[in-house]
């Protein structure tokens, strides 16, 4: 990361400009990864993208991007503008000097410190994108056993009840609304302890490794990371970051996706110990290979926007 002498703005409107691009390029994968995570019925993630395409055409994959390409870009501003800067503060508290270079142990504390104040604003973006991404899949069985029964005691075959196609949430300001009504302002943080435990060590592992290879691809110490080297670099951290992240990720996204009157999980332990009992160990690591693969445009593109933006900024 490049510094400065001063506390600067040019970083949180470059993490704007970098959000922006990477949600349009991630968000299909995103949503392929957030249906094998928290949704039924996908044997494969290439059998996933095939139900998608077929039953939802190519906007079936955009569902639920209006609100993160609006908020992740305020929401990416925060985080690269918090983590440059926070750099500058311990380089000031440690070296005396807001310009001098971090060490590892300064970029741990940086990102560490990122990625909780990240939960605080991106929960509730993440939830209600998730909530938006899940509106179509089919409605599990425990939500419909009282459409079996009517007031007299006589069972209704399921099969006979006619279900409309109906959406839970018109848009992202509904869902919202709708979440606080029923779940209250709690209800937009549902989720927040798996994101902790995602985010504190996904962000060291995607700024530190970042770092480390945009190094490494230098031809010299003194000389700045050429665009290709940044566009690489960005990638490969983004594809670690996300898969290391990716049991978390997928506690997150069932807690999240939990939009029951009877909540399925009672908490983080809960719905590890029961997604465990369930469908085994392997299902901590289902969209692994979806992160894998998204992770490496998206990282790419944001510290490649990210990088290039900053420079354009500062060469004003």
């Amino acid at each position: 990361m490049q510094t400065s002498k001063r506390f600067l703005l040019d970083d949180f409107v470059a993490g704007w400009i970098g959000g922006a691009s990477s949600v349009v390029v991630g968000h299909p994968l995103d949503t392929v990864k957030t249906r094998l995570q928290a949704g039924k019925g996908y044997k494969s993630t290439l059998h996933c993208v095939l139900t998608i395409y077929r039953k939802e055409t190519v906007m079936g994959f955009f569902k639920g991007m209006s609100f993160p390409l609006a908020s992740i870009t305020v929401y990416n501003s925060v985080v690269f503008g918090f983590f440059s800067n926070t750099q500058r503060l311990i380089s000031k508290y440690r070296y005396g000097d807001g310009r001098h270079p971090c060490g590892m142990l300064d970029l741990t504390v940086a990102s560490m410190l990122t990625g909780l104040m990240s939960v605080g604003l991106g929960a509730p973006v993440d939830l209600v994108k998730i909530r938006l991404q899940m509106q179509t899949q089919t409605v599990l069985a425990e939500n419909l056993h009282l459409a079996g029964n009517v007031s007299n005691g006589t069972n209704i075959p399921l099969r006979s009840v006619s279900i409309p196609s109906q959406r839970l949430y018109r848009g992202p300001l509904h869902c919202i609304s709708s979440i606080l009504q029923t779940e209250g302002l709690q209800g937009l943080y549902r989720g927040a302890g798996a994101m902790i435990l995602r985010d504190v060590p996904g962000y060291t592992l995607y700024f530190i490794p970042y770092t480390i290879f945009c190094n490494l691809l230098k031809p010299d110490a003194t000389s700045s990371p050429h665009p290709c080297s940044i566009w690489l670099a960005g990638g490969l951290a983004g594809s670690i970051s996300w898969v290391t992240a990716t049991p978390a990720d997928v506690v997150k996204s069932r807690m999240q996706a939990d939009a029951q009157l009877q909540r399925k999980y009672k908490g983080i332990l809960h719905c590890i110990i029961h997604s465990y009992k369930t469908e085994g160990a392997q299902v901590f690591f289902r969209g692994a290979s979806v992160n894998a693969i998204r992770g490496f445009p998206m990282s790419a593109t944001m510290f490649l926007t990210y990088e290039l933006s900053l420079q354009f900024f500062r060469s004003l």
